[in-house]
């Protein structure tokens, strides 16, 4: 009997001061954000501009949660591969997905009937990354020095022209249809799996056109392995500052600008997302990674997970008009 009072004392004692608040930090401690590693889950391979980028941001990002991040690299089905893992991962804050453009703006459109995920309804956006051009750009062989030239020649073949995308719904896919459509140009669009295939084959000779963002394309071009024909931002690139623009080259309206940005399964909790998003700024703020992404044609992109959303809105809204005007259907 008095060991059951005792136990009863204890047990209401405890609950008390855990109403209390008052029990020691050690024993609240399983509850704090992050506990354990962190899974970055991204649609690209290996190699890829985006997947760099991550990669470049997961060491500072780690030092700031106390955690490692685990990037993931899931290609395929243009973006619904990791798209749907990512939708079906636990709300909790270790599983994060970072996208570009194409899965969460264009996808929409262009895959309406078999998309697995509603970017806007499924997915809470945590912070933007970065913004950057897209250049188009050509194997050294093709006698082509600027888009004028570029035309002239695609249409001397007869379309029998072809140009390679790192998928269907890929801003550099659209881009190319954008173009073509502006210019009459018939060509033959190559989907691959990736931009660095398209890069490998270009450089090869199996592929003569193509646009890409500067990741691992600027270097080769550089390097005098492509010829790089015109810019798609609003204004001369930095990177590149001896290329023209396709505005400045006789075609307005024709801008692309590609983009990166942070986003976790519906449903995390706030105070999980406020801490990712600061750690992506601060990861994404330093001089470093600036002076990197100004060397290959982009530029820092920070803010709150509330100017994604508003971003992504409009950018699903703009892609879908060029969509339906170029006629790109689901392959």
């Amino acid at each position: 009997m008095q060991d059951e009072s005792r136990r009863g004392f204890l047990r209401h004692g405890f609950l008390a001061a855990a109403s209390a608040g008052l029990l020691p930090t050690l024993a609240r401690a399983d509850a704090a954000y992050p506990s354990r590693p962190i899974k970055v889950l991204i649609g690209t391979p290996p190699g890829d501009t985006a997947d760099g980028w991550v990669r470049g941001l997961a060491d500072p990002m780690s030092r700031l949660l106390g955690q490692p991040l685990i990037i993931e690299n899931k290609p395929g089905a243009h973006g619904m591969i990791v798209g749907s893992a990512a939708k079906a991962a636990a709300p909790d804050g270790y599983t994060l997905l970072v996208s570009t453009g194409g899965p969460m703006s264009i996808n929409p459109s262009v895959y309406k009937d078999k998309l697995t995920y509603d970017p806007l309804k499924d997915f809470v956006p945590i912070a933007p990354v970065l913004q950057g051009s897209l250049y188009l750009y050509c194997n050294n062989d093709v006698p082509v020095k600027n888009v004028k030239e570029m035309v002239a020649w695609v249409k001397s073949r007869g379309g029998k022209v072809s140009y390679g995308s790192g998928g269907t719904g890929t801003t550099q896919h659209l881009s190319m249809e954008m173009l073509k459509k502006a210019t009459g140009m018939e060509m033959t669009h190559v989907p691959y799996r990736g931009s660095p295939m398209v890069l490998q084959d270009v450089i090869g000779g199996q592929i003569p056109f193509a646009f890409d963002a500067g990741g691992s394309l600027l270097p080769q071009a550089r390097a005098g392995k492509v010829r790089v024909l015109a810019v798609t931002s609003a204004g001369r690139d930095p990177a590149l500052p001896e290329i023209p623009t396709l505005i400045e080259q006789g075609y307005p309206g024709l801008e692309a600008r590609v983009w990166m940005g942070f986003f976790a399964p519906a449903g995390t909790p706030p105070d999980v997302l406020a801490k990712v998003n600061e750690a992506v700024l601060k990861a994404a703020g330093t001089p470093e990674f600036n002076a990197k992404l100004a060397s290959v044609g982009s530029v820092p992109w920070l803010g709150s997970g509330d100017d994604l959303r508003k971003f992504l809105a409009a950018d699903i809204q703009r892609w879908s008009v060029i969509v339906q005007q170029a006629g790109v259907k689901a392959d």
